[in-house]
């Protein structure tokens, strides 16, 4: 535990500086506000009407994600290990009255018993777990229904991110040295768990950073329909996955 906790998916999102300026580093910007209304738009569609259902929000970070799912009148939980970003979550909550409960919690080891909600939610955070077979596991445990995921494709741009980030960090040039992955691996995962996946979707070809780069949000969404029209979607990234209890 005290190793897994010095990994810096742990270390960087402590450090207050850093959770402060998290929703504008992910979501600022023409194109971070395209990534979040992608987000919002994909959990709409795949989770239909959320009205009443217990869902459980885990690496919720600042909330974004729980606060979206209580507005359409879920009753949400959300957990994260930092109780820095869950600092800013609460602090929102309270601000805009939104019916969300904020735990301390890790996605290592959700503390919930079986089944305790309908829907487990993991957003953006897959790609930093030190143990990420481990939390899909626990993901599958606690939902009774169905779990959500998404995840940087080893079959997209983001593989090349993901290696120079590797490279760079051990010389303090690179804070999150993210992994990708293969469909087939999280589909072995799920389907260990008892899980099977009914539905995936991809959001970008090009890659996010130079979509950023960029700051147009007509050149993104211009490009990225003329190369989805190629068929060039197969290798968007990130994935999200929809995944029912068999």
């Amino acid at each position: 535990m005290s190793e897994r906790r010095d990994h810096y998916s742990y270390t960087y999102y402590a450090d207050a500086a850093n959770a402060q300026s998290f929703d504008a580093r992910r979501f600022g910007g023409p194109i971070g506000d395209l990534v979040a209304a992608g987000q919002a738009d994909v959990l709409a569609s795949m989770l239909g009407p959320v009205q009443g259902r217990r869902i459980l929000d885990v690496g919720t970070g600042t909330g974004r994600g729980a606060f979206l799912l209580a507005s359409a009148g879920a009753d949400v939980t959300g957990i994260d290990a930092s109780a820095q970003m869950l600092d800013i979550a609460k602090q929102r909550a309270a601000e805009t009255h939104a019916p969300v409960t904020f735990e301390l919690g890790d996605a290592h080891e959700i503390g919930f018993p079986d089944r305790s909600f309908e829907i487990a939610v993991s957003l953006r955070v897959l790609m930093h777990t030190p143990l990420w077979k481990q939390c899909i596991g626990e993901l599958c445990r606690v939902a009774s229904h169905a779990v959500v995921i998404d995840y940087p494709s080893a079959a997209s741009t983001a593989l090349f991110q993901s290696m120079a980030r590797k490279l760079l960090h051990p010389f303090g040039l690179s804070s999150e040295p993210y992994r990708v992955f293969f469909d087939g691996q999280i589909k072995r995962v799920f389907d260990a768990h008892g899980y099977r996946i009914v539905s995936i979707h991809r959001q970008f070809i090009l890659p996010i950073a130079l979509h950023k780069a960029i700051g147009s949000r007509r050149f993104t969404e211009v490009s990225e329909r003329r190369l989805a029209a190629l068929g060039l979607l197969r290798f968007g990234s990130p994935v999200t996955v929809y995944a029912e209890r068999v």
